[in-house]
This record gives C-alpha cells, structure tokens and sequence, in this order.
C-alpha cells in the first residue's frame, strides 16, 4: 500500500519511536518532584523544550507543549485576543486558515468580537495588501497559516509578519503543515505546530508564545508548562517529537529536492493523462510533497475507493467525501473546481516507483468512475433546437449537476443559454468551473424556488 496522506499524518519517524521506547523507561515520572525519578524526568523534559525551541527559532522559555496542535491553536488565539481585550475586539484570518483557527474565530464572534477574513486568490495564497487593508486600530490579533494545508500554497508570512509589527498587532502562525520543512521566517508574535504532521506521536502540540506578547490564559490555571497548558506532560510523547523534528529538520535539505521534483511530475503529467482535469494551488511557492488536483465528472468519493483498491492512500477535499456534503472551505475559498478533487501528499523516502504507479492508474480510475456516473466522453455536438433550456437537478449531488450541462449543451445554438437548477453548494463552485475549462461564459447565479439557478451562455 502506498501511503500518500503525509499532511493529514506523517508515517512516525525511526528516531520517534527510537527516542520514544527509550523515554518509556526513563521519562514516566513527575518531573516536578525533587527525587531522582523526578529529575531524571525534568532533565528529558527539558531537553526537548530547548531542541524544540531551536527548531522553532524561539527561545526555550517561550514554548510550551501542549495536547495537540488544535490545543495549542485554540489556547493561543484565545490568550493573545484575551491579553489584548483593551485595544479591541478584532481579529484577523484567512480564509483558508486551518479548522481549528475558523472554529476559533466563530466562538470569538458569538461573543460579540468582530472578524474579518481576509480572501485568497485563485493559487490560495493571500495579497499582503489585503491584511494591510484590514488592519485597524482596534485589532488585537492577526492570524495567518505559514503554508496551506490542503493545496500545498505558502503564504507570505514575513511580509504580513512585518506589516503586522508595523501596526503593533501580534501574529499568529499556525506552521502545523511547515514546520517539518524549516523554521517560519519574520517577527511572527505566537507560533502553533502539531508533532503527527513531521512524524513525532500524535498528541503532541507546541505553542510559542514571544516575550512582549500580552497574553492571558483562558480557564484554571495549572502549574504546569508556564500555566498555558494544564495537566501532566506526556513526556515520552513530548521526547519524541522533538528529537524527531530535529532529525526531520537533517534531512530536509535533499528530500525536499526529490519530494519538489516527484510533486512537480505529478502536476505535469495528471493533466496530460487525465482529461479535464484542473491542478490546483501555487504552481512554484508551495510545500514540497504536496499536490492537489479536480477531476471534471467525478465523485470525490467513488475516486477516493478506487485509488484505494489500487493500493494508494490519498485524501480530497470534494463535498461528496465529506459528512457535511459541501466543499472544502480552502477550495471554495480559491474558487476552483471541488469535484473529483485528490490530495497526494508524499510522505519522506516515499518511492519513485510509487509516484509512477500512480501515474499509471489514475487515468483508468478516472475513466471508471466517470463511466458508471454516465458523464459525456467528448465535446457535444450543436443541435439547434432552442434558444434556452433548462436542466433540472434538484436533489442530485455534484458532479451530477454538470455532467447533466454538458449532455445537454449542444442542444443550444452558439449565443443560448442553459439554466440548471441545483441545491448542492458545490455547484456554486463547479459549474463556473466547467465555464473556464469549456471557454463558456457563466453568466450568474440566479434565485429559484429551491436552490439556485446557473446559467451558462454557449459561446462557441
């Protein structure tokens, strides 16, 4: 089996279960108490506070560990906001942050705060100047991921990092996705990382918080971990991410080389292989073992199966693998095609071969499920009959609603228009999706008894 879902979770690394056997035996006890167990446990504890800190570019008194990188998120957004509450009530996010942020920023506004989110452009990366416009004088914190999670995109961190200290505003990075890759460049405020995303144990969060930085902790205070994360160490755990950071961090060099190259063959070949088929993210700033592309007429899910019968692990972010059945925030935010939507992301020492075989079966995976959905094989061919038609696919979920447009296309002359009435959010995506790949014009959206109605206009 080919795992190919390194930025959901990172295989565990050799040194992390080498580092986290060892610590099993000498790091059970309580490294607040003064006997010798008790020392033994402080002197790993604090080991990898100064390894983890060295590999943040903080210093060891500024971080902290905690349960997860979705703690630590929440505990810093939480205490920054909370420290500065005198300057104001608002905060700043992207709109293709982590969950974890979003989650946070809406608990923030059902207690009155203001948030604003700042929009990204097609490749997923945000414009410096549109922080820089929402920047005001009552903002109390700024937050902007390090590199996008879902398509690979970097952000300009430094530059927003550099506005932000301008303004006296402290940023928060979440680099859960990057911090594997190298430490964040600028003057950031309040760093968050998670250790399952470079191969340490799951269960281990880190939180950098810079001297000057007012921050307040939100709930019981513990003594433990400077007050900012409650209850006793997991120190085996904790020993195991940082020594396993530190030895990810040796080898990245060369396997960012070789992981940039295999993402970017990828990206070259899907299309040339696959017809329809859109590759997503920043094709040059981006992680490199990441690449996430969309398959026009394909259900995100049915793909996901097939890859998997084919011995490959990858992850999508189309509405129809999804419990809430809308798509990804991240591509809805970018505005391209969710459907059939694939996530490779290539774990370290991954194999060359793999990456091939993939290549080789995706064509014919893409192929089968297409076939069973009854999407078109080739352009349609123009049949005069009216000016106008209408496509009813209420109740059906994408892709069906545009392969439902395009069986139906040609039946409109050049100048006619195609109305398709959906209620699957996912066709606010896909269907002006299909316009840009078709070189048609999408001319709205339109209200409708249910749902919505997309018109389409033929211009060729």
């Amino acid at each position: 089996m080919a795992y190919f879902d390194a930025a959901s979770a990172a295989p565990l690394h050799p040194v992390a279960r080498q580092a986290l056997l060892a610590s099993l035996d000498e790091g059970w006890a309580d490294p607040a108490r003064l006997y010798r167990e008790g020392r033994r446990a402080r002197m790993l504890l604090d080991a990898a506070r100064e390894a983890a800190a060295e590999a943040v570019g903080c210093r060891p008194d500024e971080l902290v560990f905690t349960s997860s990188g979705t703690r630590a998120v929440h505990s810093g957004i939480a205490g920054a906001l909370t420290g500065r509450r005198r300057v104001g009530r608002h905060l700043i996010v992207s709109a293709v942050e982590h969950s974890s942020v979003l989650h946070s920023a809406e608990a923030f506004e059902a207690e009155d705060g203001a948030v604003t989110r700042v929009p990204v452009l097609r490749t997923g990366a945000v414009a410096v100047e549109s922080y820089a416009d929402a920047l005001r004088s009552d903002t109390a914190l700024a937050c902007l991921q390090s590199a996008n999670h879902e398509v690979g995109t970097e952000q300009p961190v430094a530059a927003v990092a550099e506005l932000c200290r301008e303004a006296g505003v402290p940023l928060l990075v979440d680099a859960a996705q990057s911090l594997g890759w190298g430490p964040v460049e600028g003057p950031w405020s309040v760093l968050t990382a998670s250790a399952h995303k470079w191969g340490g144990p799951s269960g281990v969060g880190v939180l950098a918080v810079r001297k000057g930085v007012r921050f307040a902790v939100q709930g019981p205070v513990d003594e433990r971990e400077s007050g900012r994360a409650a209850g006793f160490e997991n120190i085996p755990a904790i020993v195991a991410a940082a020594a396993s950071l530190r030895a990810v961090r040796a080898e990245t060099a060369a396997e960012a080389v070789r992981l940039r190259e295999l993402t970017a063959r990828i990206r070259a070949r899907v299309g040339a292989v696959v017809p329809d088929v859109e590759v997503v993210g920043d094709p040059e700033r981006r992680l490199p073992g990441i690449v996430t592309f969309s398959c026009l007429y394909v259900d995100g899910e049915a793909l996901l199966h097939e890859l998997d019968r084919e011995g490959f692990s990858v992850s999508s972010g189309s509405s129809c693998t999804s419990s809430t059945l809308t798509p990804s925030h991240v591509l809805k935010a970018m505005g391209v095609l969710s459907e059939g939507n694939v996530r490779v992301s290539l774990p370290a020492g991954v194999a060359e071969e793999d990456v091939e075989r993939f290549l080789a079966v995706l064509p014919g995976a893409v192929a089968g499920v297409r076939e069973k959905l009854g999407a078109p094989t080739s352009a349609p061919v123009a049949d005069v009959r009216g000016e106008a038609l209408v496509v009813d696919a209420l109740g059906k979920r994408c892709p069906i609603p545009v392969i439902e447009l395009a069986k139906v296309f040609g039946d409109v002359p050049v100048g006619g228009t195609v109305r398709v009435l959906s209620d699957d959010e996912a066709a606010r995506l896909d269907i002006p999706a299909w316009c840009e790949m078709r070189g048609q014009e999408y001319v709205g959206e339109e209200p409708a008894d249910r749902g919505s109605a997309y018109v389409v206009r033929r211009l060729s």
